[in-house]
């Protein structure tokens, strides 16, 4: 072998790192614990919480401070869940983390990417991602697709002397290349820091929850300098009015609602890992809340992918096929599972093959065959009997028959003229049929049901026969398989194709640019689209899926790629993969509606208060009180709840039109309650605030049983306990000294909630049309 293919010797390899010239990539940029520490505490919200803490201080009135244990709670709950879930990220990518597979000392061996120097060669093979820039030194065959960096959908032919890029992938054939440009100058660390990013991107969630917080921040610095204005004013100690107005500031912050969305995120990336999912980007979490079209191979998914030889039928002059058989095996220098199962039974016919490849085309996905030529001993190609052709009469007959049993048929035929490049040669002469078979998976059934159940459309997209991926998804009870689809008489217009897409379920022969184009014209029929995939030829497709899912034995170019790896390759995990996404995206949406409720009703109040120059109806800790039974304690229970629910754009509009009504009518209701309470006669500032405070909370625990709805089981006794919890406050002596509450006389409060019932019941008008997104489950 020539000498510049032989590679670097241990003592060039010390020597290149000795001078700085490894490919040194930095770590996956995961948030640090401090990055993490500081987003959890250093807030706008927190500053303003901060801020009011220390008036409460400042006025001694400690008991009123007790919203600052809230705060540090949430802070701290916060912090351990992302770093949780941030140990949980970079143990995972650990396992998922590409290697290099370089020649030292003339022998090839697998290192991790970030051991690679300058001038180490390094050998490629199909699915191989090149994770260094280098110069071509041999080739076989070679093709690299460069769609990634340059967008040319069409993979290149590669030479001795041209340049590779990190960044790129091998579809077919094999080589060598020296890398030029490692570590910083080179493509793979900028790719991997975009590829494995720990943080909560751009998404319609956060950026609805964004938009909210901006109009709460403009609303509260007004609002906070009116009710400071007029507590002052009212009361004739300045430590009344403080404590006053903190209350009604501090009411209008809706705290929990970031800690919430950051917790049920990393509460996702935690339970997503427990089942051997890594989540590679956040947002993803979202994405599978939307999902309603996931687009599978056959392979992999609905079969085990491994596959046997079940018989091999000699034809023409052909007696013994099992020597030209190894031959070809021998001649793929990274055989595909196909070739490697045509391996497997070449060892039981006996057959050596000693034959000498002169001209080989390797296998693509793209052309459905690979081909050798052995000098004296002829040309052959194997490849799939529908698309090399040739047969008929009874091997026709058995090969349809086969096939459209679910078993995959390749053909063996001889190449009379030659090769002719990566063309189809002519004139070829079919000399064997060989059948091979898979393993369907035992829960692939049970996975499909549950995917027709929740509402999502399975595709099947293979590059097999149809009739054999048709007949393997109708064994399994999927909708429109008895009808596959050959992609090969596909329309090539967008349109065309969006219409093949909606009528069909099952689609054979399909090439790598097909696949982007099935989830391009899907995509453009307003659907979010999933797609697995474990070959090279799937990475493009995953990159332009909405959601990539790829398998964790698949190659490290689909892993790249995806948002999602499966790390054990479990087409069974995904039903569980897509019911995370649902439950925490609806179940955020769900809370958020309590939070933004308060938001409203304390807002409302304050300008009101302000207004009327009253005395303001809560104390701090009052409305701590209240937020916990109602809000709080609550929340987390339903954050964490099963929903199985779809996700639907306009998350922002839902919670709006639900929170701004129900809002108004808690602060309506509170404030005459309150009203009535300071107008009648023997009952001080303190009943009064406990009349506001009682009336608050029913109507409180009344928007919590709508989104909590329906109220069965767990969630009817949730409510209930949350119900027992503010009468145990009201009821018990050393509770109602604590939270500073007086029992108004009966008719007061009975008054209070004869007018919260009255105001409450024009919420039936419009609160059911106006209800969050979504079903929790049983």
């Amino acid at each position: 072998m020539d000498d510049t293919l032989q590679g670097l010797s241990s003592a060039e390899v010390a020597e290149r790192i000795a001078d700085g010239r490894s490919n040194d990539i930095p770590p996956t940029p995961t948030r640090t614990v401090g990055q993490i520490v500081q987003a959890n505490i250093f807030t706008r919200f927190n500053a303003l919480l901060g801020a009011m803490l220390v008036l409460i201080i400042l006025t001694r009135n400690y008991r009123d401070g007790l919203f600052g244990i809230v705060l540090v709670a949430n802070a701290l709950i916060g912090i351990v869940q992302e770093v949780r879930a941030k140990r949980t990220l970079d143990r995972l990518t650990l396992l998922t983390a590409p290697h290099a597979r370089v020649v030292r000392d003339g022998e090839a061996k697998d290192i991790a990417v970030g051991a690679v120097v300058q001038d180490d060669v390094l050998e490629l093979v199909p699915g191989s991602q090149i994770v260094v820039d280098g110069t071509v030194l041999g080739t076989n065959g070679l093709e690299i697709d460069e769609s990634l960096l340059t967008g040319e959908a069409d993979p290149l032919t590669k030479a001795p002397g041209d340049e590779v890029r990190s960044g790129s992938f091998v579809v077919a054939g094999t080589g060598r290349f020296r890398a030029t440009r490692v570590g910083a100058e080179a493509y793979a660390a900028k790719l991997t820091a975009e590829a494995r990013r720990f943080c909560l991107v751009d998404s319609e969630l956060r950026r609805g929850i964004d938009t909210i917080l901006r109009w709460v921040t403009w609303a509260i610095a007004p609002t906070a300098v009116l009710l400071f204005v007029s507590q002052l004013r009212h009361h004739e100690d300045w430590r009344a009015a403080v404590t006053a107005a903190v209350a009604g500031t501090v009411a209008m912050v809706p705290e929990g609602l970031v800690l919430l969305t950051n917790v049920a995120f990393a509460m996702a990336v935690v339970r997503l890992a427990r089942r051997r999912v890594l989540v590679q980007e956040l947002p993803a979490v979202e994405g599978l809340a939307r999902v309603d079209v996931l687009c599978i191979d056959k392979t992999g998914t609905l079969t085990e992918g491994k596959l046997r030889v079940r018989s091999v039928t000699p034809m023409g002059d052909m007696q013994e096929p099992g020597q030209v058989l190894a031959a070809l095996a021998g001649a793929d220098p990274a055989p595909n599972a196909t070739m490697r199962a045509i391996v497997d039974q070449v060892g039981e016919l006996g057959a050596a093959a000693p034959w000498t490849p002169t001209e080989a085309v390797p296998f693509s996905s793209a052309r459905k065959w690979s081909a050798a030529s052995f000098g004296s001993h002829g040309s052959y190609v194997v490849g799939g009997a529908d698309v090399l052709g040739g047969l008929s009469g009874p091997t026709a007959d058995t090969a349809a028959r086969e096939t459209e049993a679910g078993n995959r048929v390749l053909l063996l035929a001889r190449a009379p003229g030659g090769l002719t490049g990566e063309a189809l040669p002519p004139g070829l002469e079919p000399v064997a049929l060989l059948v091979l078979g898979d393993t369907v998976r035992p829960d692939a059934a049970d996975t499909l049901r549950y995917f027709a159940e929740q509402g999502v459309t399975v595709k099947v997209i293979s590059g097999d026969d149809p009739r054999t991926v048709g007949a393997i998804a109708a064994s399994l009870g999927l909708a429109g398989a008895d009808a596959p689809v050959d992609a090969r008489t596909l329309p090539d217009d967008a349109s065309g194709l969006a219409a093949a897409l909606e009528s069909a379920s099952v689609f054979g022969r399909v090439t790598p640019q097909q696949k982007r184009e099935m989830v391009a014209a899907l995509q453009a029929q307003g659907h979010v689209v999933a797609m697995t995939g474990d070959g090279v030829n799937d990475a493009l497709a995953l990159k332009d899926a909405d959601i990539g899912i790829a398998m964790g034995s698949g190659s490290d170019a689909t892993r790249a790629v995806a948002q999602l790896v499966l790390l054990d390759s479990q087409f069974v995990a995904l039903p569980s993969v897509v019911a995370e996404g649902r439950r925490v995206l609806a179940n955020i949406e769900r809370t958020s509606a309590l939070y933004l409720t308060k938001t409203v009703y304390a807002t409302l109040l304050a300008l009101a208060v302000g207004v009327a120059g009253f005395a303001f109806p809560f104390l701090p800790r009052h409305l701590t009180l209240v937020g916990a039974i109602t809000i709080g304690i609550p929340s987390f229970f339903l954050a964490l709840a099963p929903n199985l629910h779809r996700f639907h754009p306009g998350f922002l509009g839902r919670v709006v039109r639900f929170t701004v009504p129900t809002g108004a009518l808690a602060a309506i209701a509170t404030f005459l309650a309150y009203a009535l309470a300071r107008d009648e006669t023997g009952v001080g500032l303190t009943g009064s605030r406990t009349t506001a405070v009682m009336v608050l909370t029913w109507i409180g625990l009344l928007v919590l049983s709508i989104v909590a709805a329906p109220l069965k089981g767990w969630r009817m006794a949730l409510v209930w306990s949350m119900a027992g919890l503010f009468v145990a406050a009201l009821t018990f002596p050393g509770a109602k000294t604590f939270f500073g509450l007086e029992l108004p006389k009966p008719i007061v409060w009975l008054a209070g909630f004869g007018i919260a019932a009255i105001v409450w019941s024009f919420a039936r008008l419009f609160v059911p049309e106006s209800r969050p997104v979504g079903d929790l489950s049983e």
